[in-house]
């Protein structure tokens, strides 16, 4: 047994220990000392950082709890515009500080991305937008062969750009992906010494050793060199320090005998840290694990006790060559498929968090009865859709005054229209599809292994986030419309194909009818529909004619809702030579051309039913003129009847929430239209009194 006093003396040796500990702690990263303790505790020697953690468990001192978080990333493009989307997600999953990103991006990267913050809601996330075409001028002197071309520049002038109230940022390539806290990376800031101005990972490669081949002449590197994929940014530093007049003095110089950058911002980093070592603050690998073809990230995260940040940093990304890729793909993969809405969550305890719009919709969305019948079509109504425009490369079609673009929505399961539909319409198309995120993924594949969708540049396709049991249909239709870019555009559905001839045809008759300068109309495209799964499309009129007499075709829904495009006189048409004017008629919905400022469809139908009917009644209100054009005409394929159709005819409660909706848009129309509205209402009570 040990005497009694041996306990004490060992504790008084231990105290002395920490105290000193805490002392040295002092010194070394001018914190308080509980942060010397930590700190210690955390790189305890090691060089090469891969013991983020030690035995007794401790981390970093992490930034206050509402502390707001700086982040910087270059984002230009529509593929980058898709990467950064799984990048936020990452760091959004596992954050606990409000953030504010400073996003640097080209006209289309800002379009895309100034859509989807607004529609996704994301509490305590605060977006900055910096026009990348200003910084051109500044980077546009350096030759670069990176693929990212000038952007890959861009974080070098981050200094110049930011607010000069900004002390310290995070910059971020749009290839990485989070796989811990962002605070613990904020964190690190406290360990650079009063001359450190930059944090960086080692690079994990050979490149700036040399000698990879004959003539491999990289630029000069502090030993291996540092990876640019993740920046500390100690700005109000780099502004002491003349930054501007260092990197660019040092790019100077090494272009006279290199002759251009390889690698883009991280050549002129390496080589200004080579000149200045002391600015340098290396980072535990962890922080920067780069999946490269040729790397040596295996020798960090082997030993590392657990990841935090995955670079994707070659070219070909997922599809990169490590023989631990599938464990790396699979984390990216994560967060690739992961349901965006649900990181829509508040901090607990951190003030005005919420981004506009989002508290007067938390008390729309109070005020509504669960045990109400029609409850889910009042919550479908309120919800906000994340919204992703241009999902794919896009390339708008050439300004010209009669080109109509075929407006559409679509589901999963009505994908495989799309081959067809784009053999049948060579102009433009502006489509909203309604997808999961990982439904989205599954979709890019489909198009990008179609050598027909593949080809198509003129489609513009956007993903309208799934949320919510009915199907927002009428939502759908506007995102589509509200992106069409030509003056005019054909309202149709993606289950309908539409004449070989009828783009060429469309654009001439708005020529021939002088439509930009006569009032407002609506041209009617007559439907048809064909019961056969094997079918033999007409190449004209005529032969349509011939497989309606046939029995072949019909007229589209004539059995089950013949009001629905009777106005349009089938029987005229038959016999037309000339475009024609037909009126307005109860639960009339034909599928029309109109200008590209026409009314917008009214969101609050959802599901099935009278979501077109209501467009038409906005559209004669606003006295469009509905004419018929003799030579057009689009065919129905047949389908299995989607999930809201089926409860539409199933349901007594669905059909009379949906009676429900009629009424509540005819007493808006009436508020709107006054005494002119009373048409309408006249209309759906006759029509209510036959049925």
């Amino acid at each position: 047994m040990l005497p009694r006093g041996r306990p004490r003396a060992l504790g008084a040796a231990t105290l002395l220990l920490l105290l000193l500990l805490v002392v040295v702690g002092f010194f070394l990263f001018g914190r308080d000392p509980e942060y010397g303790l930590r700190a210690a505790a955390t790189f305890d020697g090691d060089p090469y950082g891969s013991r983020n953690r030690s035995a007794s468990g401790l981390h970093p001192l992490l930034p206050p709890k509402c502390e707001l978080l700086h982040v910087a990333i270059v984002c230009a493009g529509y593929n980058a515009s898709r990467e950064v989307i799984t990048l936020v997600k990452s760091v959004l999953f596992y954050r606990k500080n409000p953030l504010h990103l400073h996003l640097v991006t080209d006209a289309v990267a800002r379009n895309i991305l100034e859509t989807l913050f607004r529609t996704w809601m994301v509490p305590a996330v605060v977006i900055r937008f910096y026009d990348a075409e200003e910084l051109k001028p500044l980077i546009s002197w350096i030759p670069n062969t990176h693929y990212s071309g000038l952007y890959g520049l861009m974080k070098l002038v981050l200094p110049s750009i930011l607010p000069l109230s900004l002390a310290r940022v995070i910059v971020l390539d749009t290839d990485v992906t989070f796989s811990s806290d962002i605070a613990e990376l904020w964190a690190l800031f406290a360990h650079f010494s009063d001359k450190q101005v930059v944090g960086l990972v080692e690079n994990q490669s050979d490149w700036y050793l040399g000698n990879l081949w004959k003539n491999h002449r990289p630029w000069p590197a502090l030993g291996r060199g540092f990876n640019t994929g993740v920046i500390l940014l100690w700005l109000d530093r780099l502004r002491q320090t003349g930054w501007e007049q260092m990197w660019t003095l040092t790019a100077k110089r090494e272009l006279l005998t290199l002759t251009a950058t390889s690698l883009a911002d991280q050549d002129v980093f390496n080589a200004v840290i080579k000149a200045h070592p002391e600015l340098v603050h290396p980072l535990p690998c962890v922080w920067n694990v780069q999946l490269s073809d040729h790397t040596l990230a295996e020798r960090c995260y082997l030993e590392a006790a657990d990841l935090k940040v995955i670079h994707w940093n070659s070219p070909k990304k997922l599809r990169v060559k490590n023989k631990h890729a599938e464990f790396f793909r699979n984390l990216h993969l994560t967060f690739l498929g992961y349901d965006g809405k649900l990181l829509r969550r508040e901090l607990f305890g951190c003030p005005n968090q919420l981004p506009p719009g989002a508290e007067q919709l938390q008390q729309a969305l109070a005020q509504l009865d669960e045990e109400e019948p029609c409850f889910e079509f009042r919550q479908q109504q309120l919800t906000v859709h994340r919204v992703h425009i241009t999902f794919l490369p896009h390339q708008p079609p050439p300004p010209r005054p009669h080109d109509v673009t075929l407006v559409a929505q679509l589901s999963m399961d009505r994908l495989q229209m799309l081959e067809a539909l784009c053999r049948h319409w060579s102009g433009p198309m502006s489509l909203a599809l309604y997808l999961t995120d990982a439904e989205a993924q599954q979709f890019l594949h489909f198009v990008e292994t179609s050598p027909v969708l593949s080809a198509r540049k003129d489609v513009a396709y956007h993903i309208v986030y799934r949320d919510g049991p009915l199907y927002p249909v009428n939502q759908l239709r506007n995102v589509a419309l509200a992106q069409a870019l030509t003056p005019y555009v054909f309202l149709s559905d993606i289950d309908f194909l539409p004449a070989y001839s009828l783009y060429d045809y469309l654009r001439a008759s708005i020529e021939q009818m002088e439509l930009g300068s006569r009032r407002k109309a609506a041209l009617v495209v007559p439907a048809f529909e064909t019961l056969h799964y094997r079918f033999s499309f007409p190449n004209s009129k005529a032969e349509l004619l011939t497989l309606l007499d046939a029995g072949s075709l019909h007229i589209f829904r004539y059995h089950e809702w013949p009001q629905g495009h009777a106005p349009t006189d089938y029987a005229h048409w038959r016999e037309a030579q000339a475009p024609y004017h037909v009126q307005w008629a109860a639960d009339y919905e034909p599928y029309v051309v109109v200008p590209r400022d026409c009314p917008r469809y009214d969101p609050r139908f959802v599901g099935f039913g009278w979501n077109k009917v209501a467009h038409i009644i906005e559209l004669d209100a606003q006295e469009y003129e509905l004419l018929v054009l003799p030579e057009a005409f689009s065919i129905h394929l047949p389908h299995a009847p989607s999930l809201d159709i089926s409860r539409f005819r199933s349901s007594p409660t669905y059909r009379d929430c949906l009676q429900a909706l009629k009424e509540e848009f005819h007493q808006d129309l009436s508020r709107h239209y006054g005494a002119a509205a009373l048409k309408y209402l006249t209309a759906l009570q006759q029509s209510q009194s036959r049925a």
